[in-house]
């Protein structure tokens, strides 16, 4: 490399940092700066370079991103060398490597080729992906002719060969989102190549280059810039290429924005790959309607129908309700609908639209956006009843809740919807914001509906559960506030609004008590029954929480917790039903309880039962499906046994889903103690039902190391490195939550041995643990403990909290 060369790469290289670091100046006109500077840097370089190699008849073209005039702090520098000259290939390549190597020596990143016009034609022929990247080719340096040429022959192609081409970018980018799932819901977003993302946003870009259709353009480069600003943001933050928004520089990247926060960043960020994706789903139905329209054609002529527009007949119009109709696959306004007259008209067209499974047209929308009168408050019957019919139309309602939400027509009808509009949930077990949220809730919710009294209410509870997560503090409480008015601005009656209020306040009650409450403790079913009120109440609150869970994610919802939930409804209706609750220990054992605990009673040690239990994936996922088994112990009763079990178990790796644990007295000699465990494990197959007994019997006998043989196991196998998860908690209950116990609540980051760790924990305080419901959620184990002190009593308030304190210090 010439003393020239170098001297141009150092002050480029200068000219770049003080851009980069340049507070003042970011977004598009800093990204066009850095590809100017680029562009007079590589054309002096490959100027120069093309004399000292005597090439002749050569170009140098921006493609991609980088033609665009696109260039990130960290992103590729998309070349193509172009060349029409065989005699001088030797000079050609020399050229190259004069201009290749001075950027790799920067240590930029390059992605390049070498290649004549027909080469480069014929490539982009046979690769889709080349041939968009042509689509954006910007001339830098050499022969403008060879470049204009070329530019204009990929274009007239892709023209050409539109109705071949843009299905298989529309297949291009259906399987991309398939991979990398939605940009709008995904905690940590790929800026690039998710659904919504700068890659869909370039698709559209190559429609519109086909003239065959054309996106809806408001707020579409407005989404596009958001985007390509963040991954500025984000290229600076990190000093790499990365579109990943990780969780651990949002707040960096959000500070380099001039956000509040990560939230506020993600907000953006998802308004803006909705924004993309909706306008992505608007543009590849005209694409379809277009090549379906141009593929009949042929046909009309073949059967002599002419070829001027007088015979094309005027497209069918369905009728679908009032003022609407379906056209060309889409619900549409009648020509005949009156939005400035018709108030009710959006929520009519879009119930319409769900019903028959049909996409809003984003005309139609626009048009009632723009001239529907608002409804007057409260709603009149026929509003509140299309939208509960908009609600109750299943998986079609998402996208016509969408079209909606484009035009900002869903925060005209819910106003409070505007704080959890793309609002992120920072919590891996929820796929989706809040908004979507409450959408799939209510989908989820329109399959149970033949189990309800008043579907209506089911519905509405399930899209306003959450709404209060737009607020501080305890979101149920916020929730029943606004679950309050909006019932009564949709017209519901007093009576209904209470009820909403109640289910939106009360929406996690039942699986928060069936997974981390005793149900045998009176207590617990004494405080539910006094919570729903009434059957009917309950019959919907736990509609409600069966929907909420699946359309929370697979972690929030299994056949497990689906049987927990049943028992503890069961139990409630039973005392509402009769006015009276049960006392406590009126729950005889099952026969096979009893079976086991009189024979651990007799052989004074531990009897064990294994039971094979499939758990189905969830609902969409395509995983095989998770084996794991329910495990009964019956053993006599003793300080520690729950530290002990669970070390077994852990030491045979299995992992503890959920558990119960309970004391009976089957002979009158003396407590024996029936621990109930789902477990499955960690991988591999299970373990042998005999070495699980006798490893139980030395744990229990004593001559069992569990401590030394965990540690051991945790040395082999070091923590691989990852985000640091919050510290443990331990809190005690409210003293109402049982009357014949302490609970003490734990919630902590799931890992092997932790119940383990727990039972030593509480061992150390000297108290007894009487029945304890453990749970895990994802990564996280949500575990609920009832205590008593030596007396058999619960704990004294100060007591209780000494001991919570204590637990939580030794599981730190």
């Amino acid at each position: 490399m010439t003393d020239s060369v170098e001297a141009q790469g150092h002050s480029y290289a200068a000219a770049r940092l003080r851009l980069l670091n340049e507070e003042a100046q970011s977004g598009p006109p800093r990204r066009a700066a850095l590809a100017a500077l680029t562009d007079r840097w590589l054309a002096e370089l490959a100027t120069e370079a093309a004399a000292e190699a005597g090439a002749e008849r050569w170009s140098l073209v921006a493609v991609g991103g980088y033609g665009r005039g696109e260039l990130s702090p960290r992103s590729d520098l998309d070349l193509l060398l172009l060349h029409d000259s065989g005699r001088s290939a030797g000079a050609v390549a020399a050229l190259a490597d004069r201009v290749w190597y001075p950027v790799w020596d920067l240590g930029l990143a390059l992605d390049h080729s070498v290649r004549t016009p027909d080469e480069a034609l014929k490539t982009a022929a046979e690769d889709l992906k080349v041939q968009l990247g042509l689509l954006d080719a910007r001339h830098i340096a050499g022969d403008s002719a060879l470049t204009s040429n070329l530019r204009s022959t990929v274009l007239a192609d892709w023209r050409n060969q539109a109705p071949k081409r843009l299905p298989a970018l529309h297949e291009l980018c259906t399987e991309r989102a398939e991979r990398q799932g939605e940009l709008s819901y995904l905690l940590e977003p790929d800026l690039k190549e998710a659904r919504g993302g700068l890659r869909d946003a370039t698709a559209l870009r190559a429609v519109a280059a086909s003239w065959l259709a054309d996106a809806p353009r408001e707020g579409l480069e407005e989404a596009r810039t958001r985007l390509l600003d963040t991954r500025d943001a984000l290229h600076l933050a990190t000093g790499r290429a990365t579109d990943r928004l990780a969780l651990q520089e949002q707040d960096q990247v959000a500070a380099a924005m001039g956000l509040l926060d990560a939230d506020a960043l993600l907000r953006q960020v998802y308004e803006a790959g909705r924004r993309i994706a909706y306008a992505g789903d608007v543009t590849w139905r005209e694409v379809g309607r277009v090549l379906r329209a141009r593929e009949a054609r042929p046909k009309r002529r073949l059967l002599g129908l002419g070829r001027g527009a007088a015979a094309q007949p005027a497209p069918e119009r369905v009728p679908l309700a009032e003022g609407v109709v379906e056209q060309e696959g889409e619900a549409v306004l009648a020509l005949a609908a009156k939005p400035e007259r018709d108030p009710v008209l959006p929520l009519r067209a879009a119930a319409a639209a769900a019903q028959a499974g049909l996409p809003l047209s984003p005309h139609a929308v626009r048009r009632l956006a723009a001239a529907a009168r608002p409804l007057p408050v409260p709603w009149p019957a026929e509003a509140r009843e299309q939208l509960v019919t908009l609600l109750g139309a299943g998986e079609a309602t998402v996208p016509v809740w969408e079209a909606l939400e484009a035009e900002g027509l869903v925060t005209r009808l819910v106003p409070d919807w505007e704080r959890v509009r793309c609002r992120p949930q920072r919590n891996a077990v929820h796929r989706f914001t809040v908004d979507r949220h409450l959408v799939e809730t209510a989908v989820r919710a329109c399959d149970l509906t033949r189990r309800v009294g008043r579907p209506d209410l089911l519905l509405t509870a399930a899209l306003l559960h959450d709404i209060g997560k737009g607020w501080p503090g305890d979101h149920s409480e916020a929730g029943e506030v606004i679950a309050r008015d909006l019932a009564a601005r949709f017209g519901f009656n007093a009576a209904d609004v209470e009820t909403l209020a109640l289910l939106v306040r009360h929406h996690l009650l039942l699986i928060d008590t069936a997974t981390r409450r005793d149900l045998d403790d009176p207590e617990t079913v004494r405080t539910v029954a006094e919570a729903v009120r009434d059957t009917s109440t309950l019959e919907l609150l736990a509609a409600l929480t069966e929907a909420d869970a699946l359309a929370t994610g697979p972690a929030a919802w299994s056949t497990w917790r689906a049987s927990l939930l049943a028992d503890l409804v069961e139990r409630v209706a039973g005392a509402l039903d009769t006015g009276s609750l049960p006392d406590a220990g009126d729950r005889e054992p099952s026969a096979e309880e009893e079976r086991l605990a009189i024979e651990a009673a007799r052989t004074a040690g531990p009897v064990l039962a294994l039971h094979a239990q499939a758990e189905p994936a969830a609902e969409g996922e395509e995983q095989p499906e998770a084996v794991g088994v329910e495990l009964l112990l019956a053993v006599p009763d003793r300080p520690g046994l729950v530290a002990q079990a669970a070390g077994v178990l852990a030491l045979h790796r299995l992992t503890v889903r959920a558990a119960d644990l309970r004391s009976v007295d089957p002979v009158g000699e003396g407590p024996i103690a029936l621990l109930s465990w789902r477990v499955s494990a960690e991988y591999g197959a299970m373990p042998e039902a005999a070495r699980l007994r006798a490893d139980l019997a030395r744990a229990f006998e004593g001559s069992l190391d569990i401590e030394a043989r965990l540690a051991e196991r945790e040395a082999a196998y070091p923590r691989r490195r990852g985000i640091t998860p919050p510290p443990p908690r331990v809190t005690v209950a409210p003293g109402h939550t049982s009357q014949t116990a302490t609970v003490l609540e734990v919630r902590a980051h799931d890992a092997p041995g932790l119940l383990h760790r727990i039972g030593l924990a509480l061992s150390a305080t000297a108290v007894t643990v009487r029945s304890a419901r453990i749970s895990t959620l994802g990564a996280n184990a949500v575990d609920a403990f009832y205590v008593v002190g030596k007396d058999g009593n619960p704990l004294p308030a100060a007591r209780a909290a000494e001991v919570a304190a204590q637990v939580e210090a030794a599981l730190r």
